[in-house]
């Protein structure tokens, strides 16, 4: 069906959609609008096609697309938890207290980029890329604003070590969570991948290092402090993630399940927070201790866990289902085998596989790695190693290539741009490199 007209217009269809995507900013057009109306006519154009053909095909049809929205379903209950903990965390001031921390103690540029990286590479498996790029850039940002080659050169190396971080992790990035879901690597098996993405890190960052001052910053006095629970939301945060772990691996269980019992605990647990603070709201002086961590309560602090939820990019979220329902549509009618073919039999797995993840770099690494998960291809465990690898960090080559990176551009608007990450794509290119010979030399056969 790959050469029929239908087919051709539904390959259109997805192309203009994502030429709107590309074009977000100039546009002012929400990137998830004309990805929700691809899916929907390119489904349409399918089940249509296939009603042509026999009542059977229309039906497998039917059956493919109920798949693809239960493989978005899956990931949109499992990413609603880990986005509502840590937007908790942030509005219990736990970041804002990280960032101050930093500007406080004196340290000198050089030193505060690579303190920015190195946490950025150490959260970001845990608190996803994104968010840790947010964190850490708005510290580079306060911390360097008067100094704008510094702000540059730490929001390069901020992307590409959150990048590295999320690719050894399921927390850390949409694709390896993607991975996870679909069982073709188990969860402590991604971390044979820590090693190869803290060098695919640290080349770059140790070249860019020579190019920072070792002077100290210019800062202001800053106070800032816990809000009640955060510690609490801290632990329930950590302890969700494991019990999430072990349920997958020990039961099989969809990692979904872990996380919105995790959510559920959550809301229990600011419950009993704003009944202690409405009980006490009266008092000049009070506190408590919950779960072993003693705090002081703040007059009428609402904590709930539903304005969090509020606080979402859905946009984002919204994009991931279109996208998703745009390649299985295009799977549907025969291209991800066609592709599959000229890619892994062709090229052979591994210089596919590095293939696509400098594509990711161009397009978002999200359809890239489904586009690749539908295609299933034939290749070793070492080889879909490499592919979550190069697909997690081969979006840090271009600002563009990654969600982090297209995020901090709109955090340091005229300071990092998509020219000052590409004065430096050649050092990341060469931490790419690099980082792929040492998954080869460790885990290749």
């Amino acid at each position: 069906m790959v050469h029929s007209p239908v087919a051709m217009a539904c390959v259109a269809i997805f192309v203009i959609a994502y030429l709107f995507v590309m074009f977000e900013e100039r546009l002012n057009l929400r990137k998830s609008i004309p990805v929700i109306l691809a899916a929907g006519a390119i489904w349409v154009l399918v089940i249509v096609v296939a009603s042509g053909i026999s009542p059977e095909a229309s039906q497998g049809a039917v059956e493919a697309l109920r798949h693809n929205i239960l493989e978005f379903a899956e990931l949109f209950l499992f990413l609603v938890p880990a986005i509502t903990y840590v937007n908790t965390m942030e509005e219990r001031q736990v970041f804002d207290s990280l960032r101050f921390w930093l500007v406080e103690r004196g340290f000198s540029l050089r030193a505060l980029f690579w303190i920015t990286g190195g946490l950025a590479f150490l959260i970001s498996p845990v608190a996803d890329n994104l968010t840790t790029t947010l964190v850490m850039g708005a510290v580079a940002i306060s911390v360097g604003g008067n100094n704008p080659r510094f702000v540059a050169a730490a929001c390069v190396n901020i992307v590409v070590a959150a990048n590295a971080g999320g690719a050894f992790s399921p927390f850390g990035d949409i694709t390896t969570l993607m991975v996870w879901q679909k069982g073709i690597i188990q969860f402590w098996e991604f971390f044979a991948l820590a090693l190869p993405s803290l060098v695919t890190w640290l080349v770059p960052a140790t070249i860019m290092s020579f190019f920072i001052a070792s002077r100290r910053p210019r800062t202001g006095p800053t106070t800032v402090a816990l809000r009640p629970g955060a510690r609490t939301v801290i632990a329930l945060f950590l302890c969700t993630i494991a019990g999430t772990v072990l349920l997958h691996t020990q039961f099989d269980l969809p990692p979904a399940l872990g996380m919105m019992t995790g959510l559920g605990v959550l809301n229990l647990y600011a419950h009993v927070i704003s009944r202690a603070v409405q009980r006490n709201q009266n008092d000049d002086v009070s506190g408590g201790v919950l779960a072993g961590f003693a705090y002081r309560y703040e007059p009428n602090d609402t904590f709930d866990v539903f304005k969090q939820l509020m606080r979402f990019e859905w946009d984002t979220l919204m994009f991931f289902y279109g996208v998703i329902l745009c390649v299985g549509g295009l799977g549907a009618l025969g291209f991800l085998e066609l592709l599959s073919n000229s890619f892994y039999r062709d090229l052979g797995p591994m210089w596919a596989n590095i293939f696509v993840g400098g594509l990711s770099a161009i397009v978002d690494n999200i359809p890239i790695m489904f586009a690749v998960l539908q295609m299933r291809p034939d290749m070793s465990h070492e080889q879909w190693l490499l592919v979550t690898l190069t697909t997690g960090v081969g979006g840090s080559l271009l600002s563009i290539g990654s969600a982090a990176g297209v995020a901090l551009m709109g955090q340091a608007k005229g300071i990092y741009t998509f020219g000052t990450h590409l004065k430096w794509t050649w050092a990341v290119a060469l931490g790419y490199a690099a980082g792929i010979l040492t998954h080869l030399a460790l885990n290749g056969r």
